[in-house]
């Protein structure tokens, strides 16, 4: 088959205007700039980001691109194979965002208060973010031609919102009739050989105990190209008035599925050499339960997803702190953490204090009273809580707050406040802290200039 004997035109459904071009790239070379729009790549249209990605790949290309004063350009570019042209776009993915039609009994969306700016309440479920940002699709709302789109073009990861194997139970949590029907992509998928990672969002008398199992059991048949399966907790904000009933699950409950899911990890690991399936790191501090040994997690292929992340954090505050040098300088600060992470911070807060006799470090659980006391993690803490739980605490030279709370390239909460915002109204000093052991060791040990 020739190379883009496959390559299917589409109608453009957006035009694909330069939003900056990258120093000493091809692009500046070729003097394209902002406001410059790309038409076609070797005489192809480009549909989206997954299109242009396969296009440029090629050493010949040709490109047509139309100037803001509405001259076209024809240029040519001899390179290297999968060499850049350095294009950033205004629109991420050239193309409209996809939205979610199903209507999950456990969607954290349906369960936002009024209010909120627009974007907290879009339903993404495209598949080209599962490629390019790590975002998790239920393949319900793709197309015959977009799976064969991304089985052509090779994409992987392919990050995918399974939650149960059982057909007539998916579609009843989907709340979508086609939800078992696409299922079937997973084959398709494994028959291309493109690596997978699965997601099941535990629900009580839904999709947990026995159905459990036998998701577990029907996935491992998709191995080696699934590398992983995270089962984490359904998350239940306040505000779920006229939508399914669920509950949280108990501490009991809590164990009994770490024991079901690490009796699993027992038996694939001795078979087929992989733990495979991980519990997310919940379900071990809500059973009273030390987080494994990184050891257990085999990379961390879905630290992103809340499993591992509190072994990783550990593991790298007790190894930076092991190597820095001490210091004599009196340094107080404080920091925020939601409720379920408090005890794990604030031990990390005691081991820096125990190196660092003079630092004091203040740590904060704060009450999620925005969405809900249920609501535990950090990421979906907000400003109103921060400020309201800690204006008459001290705070010492600077609040710390996590990356993981502000929205992605800027410094505001979910609630719209922004890190300034918190600043004035406890008259501190805010920093960002990443979620990495040696971020947060600097971030409380430094010195403040004034």
């Amino acid at each position: 088959m020739e190379r883009h004997e496959y390559y299917m035109e589409h109608n453009q459904s957006s035009r694909h205007y330069i939003k900056d071009v990258q120093k000493g790239s091809i692009a500046e070379e070729l003097e394209l700039s902002y406001g410059d729009e790309l038409l076609r790549i070797n005489g192809k249209k480009i549909k989206d980001v997954l299109d242009y990605h396969y296009l440029v790949n090629d050493e010949f290309l040709t490109l047509l691109v139309r100037k803001p004063n509405g001259e076209e350009w024809e240029l040519e570019i001899e390179k290297d194979y999968e060499q850049d042209l350095g294009i950033e776009f205004e629109e991420g993915l050239m193309d409209c965002y996809q939205s979610c039609r199903n209507k999950c009994i456990f969607c954290f969306i349906d369960q936002n208060p009024k209010g909120m700016r627009d974007t907290i309440y879009f339903k993404d479920d495209d598949a080209r973010l599962s490629f390019l940002q790590g975002n998790y699709i239920t393949l319900t709302n793709m197309s015959k031609e977009e799976v064969d789109r991304i089985c052509f073009y090779k994409l992987s990861p392919i990050n995918i919102s399974v939650h149960t194997t059982n057909g007539e139970l998916r579609k009843k949590m989907l709340n979508n009739r086609f939800a078992e029907d696409t299922l079937a992509y997973l084959d398709q998928f494994y028959e291309a050989g493109l690596e997978m990672n699965g997601q099941i969002v535990l629900c009580p008398e839904y999709n947990d105990g026995a159905e459990l199992d036998k998701t577990i059991e029907d996935l491992t048949k998709y191995l080696p190209f699934m590398k992983s399966l995270s089962v984490v907790p359904v998350g239940l904000s306040k505000y779920r008035d006229n939508l399914t009933k669920l509950r949280k699950f108990t501490k009991v409950e809590s164990l009994k599925v770490v024991e079901q899911i690490e009796g699993w990890q027992k038996k694939i690991k001795k078979e087929r050499g992989t733990r495979f399936v991980f519990a997310s790191d919940e379900w071990y501090i809500n059973a009273g339960l030390e987080v494994p040994k990184e050891e257990v997690y085999e990379g961390y292929p879905q630290i992103e997803n809340g499993v591992g992340m509190v072994r990783s954090l550990v593991d790298e505050v007790t190894d930076y702190l092991s190597k820095i040098e001490t210091t004599n300088e009196r340094v107080e600060v404080s920091m925020v953490t939601g409720m379920l992470a408090s005890n794990i911070m604030t031990q990390l807060a005691n081991q820096a204090m125990d190196k660092f006799k003079n630092l004091t470090v203040y740590v904060y659980p704060i009450v999620n009273h925005f969405f809900g006391e249920d609501i535990t993690v950090t990421g979906l803490l907000t400003g109103q809580d921060i400020i309201e739980q800690l204006k008459e605490k001290p705070l010492g030279e600077a609040l710390l707050i996590p990356d993981v709370m502000l929205r992605s390239g800027e410094e505001i909460l979910l609630d719209d406040m922004s890190v300034k915002d918190i600043e004035k109204a406890l008259q501190t000093t805010i920093r960002i802290v990443k979620s990495d052991g040696m971020s947060l060791v600097n971030a409380m040990i430094e010195k403040s200039d004034s």
